[in-house]
């Protein structure tokens, strides 16, 4: 089990999280942003604001008309993110 907090890819090497989980993250994402947290995988949250804030690219990403971008500066937000908590 991995400690907390954890990244996502400390999760997933610990087999908590699954890519497909991390991928769904990554496409609800900028859908949900009124959210504080999202459900990761098996009880785990992600913090949002506290990723978003850490990640002024993901953050600026999220206000352009570029999905492709837009989607990459999330997935590098959440998984370079400490903020998943269990």
């Amino acid at each position: 089990m991995a400690k907390e907090p954890a990244t996502a890819p400390e999760l997933r090497k610990a087999a908590e999280v699954s890519d497909q989980e991390i991928d769904a993250t990554v496409h609800a994402v900028p859908a949900d942003l009124a959210s504080e947290s999202y459900p990761l995988a098996k009880g785990w949250t992600l913090n949002l604001v506290v990723t978003l804030r850490a990640n002024t690219r993901a953050a600026e990403a999220l206000t352009t008309d570029k999905p492709v971008w837009k989607r990459h500066m999330v997935r590098t937000a959440i998984l370079l993110a400490h903020s998943v908590t269990r």
